[in-house]
């Protein structure tokens, strides 16, 4: 018999499919949007051309300089193009950068906001905002940062190169790992967890061997999706703490870091949620989970290592010190010596274990 729990469905609007950005004039009408900022990084010139003409003259300008972590400096650049063109909706288009911007924009401003998602970063789906001020990470929640209506555009999802797909997509299974053992997890998240997690570990690979196949590009963003409805429905805990400690400390690339540390946080909290990580394993096809991410990454060709993104070895007592200072919710204890211990394994790239 279930147990008690509690289940909110967000108030999102999502379109799923391929070739879906044609439906973008019908949102922008939805949502009463006729001057829009577009929001982007610098590596997403080709999509923008066709972006530009969707909208059919709604464009009231275009903000290129997102990055990873939301640096509030950056924000403040973007806040004062907002405040210079008056827009009356926010359209991001890219990874989480991207989003992360638009995000905080319309925590500032109440602008409805419209998704463009090229990756499997997942944020999209959240109404949590983390932004970085000198090398610290700080997350907030609120339902003005939850986007209002998100396009799942399997095409869009094409130009992003396979190696990074396969690390976007173990980020994005870090959401569904650790939704299995959430304090406020439910049988509805589970369900989607495994999914997400069977159908992302499946495609990944294909994606990998055929960049361009539209049945392996779409179950992958599918799985991502699922990932994301996890990731903003319960809350995280050791994985996605220590990935924005060292992140932000460090200035390392969001998605590796999760790919890398995945193995590792999950051996760690293995010993105190061994049936819902079992659940993760059933998924992968595996019979330890940790293992079976961190073979998963190897066939991927993923990073492995700390090291190899740049973190110096001199941080990681640092980045545990800084993990374990403020508590929050994990299932197993969050102990300096531990988290250290972790970290100088994924440091080296060595094999995941739980002590």
């Amino acid at each position: 018999m279930p147990q008690s729990f509690t289940y909110q469905v967000s108030p999102m609007r999502v379109v799923f499919g391929t070739g879906t950005i044609a439906s973008l004039p019908d949102e922008l009408d939805r949502l009463g949007i006729r001057r829009a900022l577009v929001l982007a990084s610098r590596r997403q010139q080709a999509e923008l051309g066709d972006l530009a003409s969707l909208t059919g003259g709604r464009m009231a300008g275009l903000f290129d300089g997102a990055v990873v972590h939301t640096p509030q400096a950056v924000t403040q650049r973007a806040m004062e193009t907002v405040h210079e063109l008056k827009p009356d909706g926010v359209v991001a288009i890219g990874a989480g950068a991207a989003t992360g911007l638009s995000k905080a924009i319309a925590l500032r401003t109440d602008l409805p906001q419209l998704i463009l998602p090229t990756s499997y970063a997942g944020s999209e789906m959240t109404p949590v905002l983390g932004e970085t001020v000198d090398g610290v990470k700080t997350t907030q929640s609120s339902p003005k940062i939850l986007p209002e209506a998100v396009i799942y555009d399997v095409n869009l999802t094409l130009s992003m190169p396979a190696k990074f797909s396969a690390i976007s997509g173990l980020n994005a299974i870090a959401h569904a790992a650790e939704a299995l053992y959430a304090r406020d997890g439910n049988p509805i998240t589970s369900l989607m967890a495994e999914e997400a997690i069977a159908k992302l570990a499946s495609s990944l690979p294909e994606v990998m061997a055929r960049p361009h196949d539209l049945d392996a590009r779409s179950d992958a963003l599918y799985g991502a999706w699922l990932c994301a409805v996890c990731l903003g429905t319960v809350g995280m805990a050791l994985h996605h703490k220590l990935c924005h400690t060292v992140g932000a400390l460090f200035d390392l690339p969001h998605a590796e870091t999760h790919a890398v540390l995945l193995p590792h946080t999950i051996a760690y909290n293995t010993p105190a949620a061994p049936e819902a990580i079992g659940r993760a394993a059933r998924a992968l096809g595996a019979r330890d989970a940790a293992d079976g991410l961190f073979e998963l990454s190897a066939r991927l060709g993923a990073p492995r290592a700390l090291a190899e993104l740049g973190m110096p070895e001199d941080g990681i007592a640092k980045a545990a010190a800084l993990a374990t200072r403020n508590p929050y919710w994990n299932p197993r204890p969050i102990e300096e010596s531990g988290i250290r211990d972790l970290l100088t394994r994924a440091w080296t790239g060595g094999r995941p274990q739980a002590g």
